[in-house]
């Protein structure tokens, strides 16, 4: 058969992709990245070949059984930024385009090799998704989705996550998508607002959260006026009666959705058109809590000292009675004010609590999502404007069994996958278009 198989880490050095390159020499390579056993399904291997010559792919991945259970994977798009792409244990490569490519690479990696191949092949030709069950192996990364969420800001692998950052970042500057750190200035005073702030918890079906959420956000101290708006989306389980519990205070806004479809996306859109909604849109989600009275005062702080649309705060994991689960705080580190906005087509998140500056997001919205909703608008924003950070932790966030993504099958793993790189193609569609102008 017309191809030679090499077996490779997912974290490999470019020094062992030039040694793959340099042993080539079939039309085909197959690269194997699991340490487990790779086994065909009858006649799958000819299939694979058959589409890769077909499509005419310079790389070309397929679904997959994880032992005897299906394992479909998603199609790659232009924005499949993240170097977890899952692709399978099996890449097939078009060696004269594998040899090309790794013949440009000009830095060496020790982690990143198989990253920055895949990256530059990406530029040269196709990368194809064959959505046939072709093969048998077993994924020996057995943890929850809700824990995997955090591998890239995990301190241990802050060295493995820098090589990636400037891998995908010299493959924007190729692709004509990167953006030098040159900012818009925002006027933070050019529209009136009666409150300086408001805080917005969108919810549906949080009866046994949406309590802690509202004392947390109605105990804030501040030196300038701050409301609470609370957006329910049709509860069916009591949470609004829970709601109205609290509507005594005049500084909560109960803002009831009607019946059509908003998601999170929408509810936000709903709150931050509100007529009450302040000059910043702050973020608490109704499963979680503020870390203590001092947040609001200090969003506001960090919006003015730091002349931004949107500024991103630091949490930390707990479990629903606040006791703190592994890894614990989540500043995102990875994020300069230099690099972030590029390195965040990479990554899965900018982090949390996040706000707004409320003129800008009146003009942007919210897609009506809900899954993403917020890493779109990050985008958005860190296309032309400057991101603020608060490196303290302002914000408890609470796994439990109700999270939208404690514990996700494949199925759902990949429809938020393939969302968010959808939305990482776009953007990047519209960096790519506002250099060439």
């Amino acid at each position: 058969m017309n191809l030679k198989r090499f077996d490779v880490p997912l974290r490999a050095s470019t020094e062992r992709i030039r040694q793959v390159a340099g042993a080539a020499d079939t039309d085909y390579t197959l690269i194997y990245t699991r340490e487990t056993k790779l086994d065909w399904v009858k006649f799958g291997l000819e299939r694979l070949l058959q589409i890769a010559a077909d499509s005419g792919a310079a790389m070309i991945y397929a679904d997959h059984f994880d032992g005897d259970k299906p394992s479909p994977v998603i199609d790659y798009q232009q924005g499949s930024l993240r170097d977890d792409f899952d692709f399978g244990g099996v890449q097939l490569y078009r060696t004269d385009v594998l040899k090309k490519a790794v013949a440009a690479m000009d830095a060496d990696y020790e982690y990143a090799g198989l990253y920055d191949l895949r990256l530059r092949v990406s530029e040269l030709g196709s990368i194809v998704h064959a959505a046939e069950l072709l093969y048998y192996e077993i994924e020996t990364d057995r943890r929850d989705s809700g824990e995997k969420l955090f591998d890239y800001v995990d301190p241990r692998n802050r060295v493995v996550q820098i090589e990636m950052e400037k891998a995908c970042t010299e493959h924007l500057k190729r692709i004509g998508g990167y953006l030098e750190p040159v900012f818009k200035e925002v006027d933070l005073d050019s529209y009136a607002f009666d409150v300086e702030a408001s805080v917005v918890i969108p919810c549906r079906n949080r009866v046994s959260t949406i309590a802690d959420a509202i004392r947390s956000a109605l105990s804030q101290k501040t030196d300038f006026p701050y409301n609470v708006i609370v957006v329910d989306d049709n509860s069916t389980d009591g949470t609004a009666d829970v709601i109205k519990s609290f509507c005594s205070d005049p500084r909560l806004i109960f803002i009831a959705q009607d019946k059509t479809y908003h998601a999170i996306g929408g509810n936000w859109n709903a709150a931050v058109h509100h007529p009450a909604c302040g000059r910043f849109a702050l973020q608490l989600d109704s499963d979680d809590v503020y870390s203590d009275d001092g947040v609001v005062q200090r969003f506001v702080e960090a919006f003015r000292e730091q002349k931004c649309a949107m500024v991103v705060g630091t949490y930390r994991i707990t479990d629903f009675d606040l006791n703190e689960l592994p890894p614990g705080k989540i500043d995102h580190k990875e994020w300069t004010l230099e690099n972030g906005r590029n390195n965040a087509l990479r990554v899965n998140g900018l982090g949390a609590p996040r706000g707004f500056w409320t003129p800008l997001l009146r003009e942007i919205n919210f897609p009506t999502t809900k899954y993403g909703e917020d890493y779109a608008v990050g985008l958005r924003i860190s296309r032309e404007y400057r991101i603020g950070r608060i490196w303290d932790v302002m914000y408890n966030c609470r796994r439990w069994g109700g999270n939208s993504d404690t514990s996700l099958d494949v199925e759902a793993v990949n429809q938020n996958n393939f969302y968010k790189d959808k939305i990482r193609t776009w953007e990047l569609q519209a960096r790519i278009a506002l250099n060439r102008k």
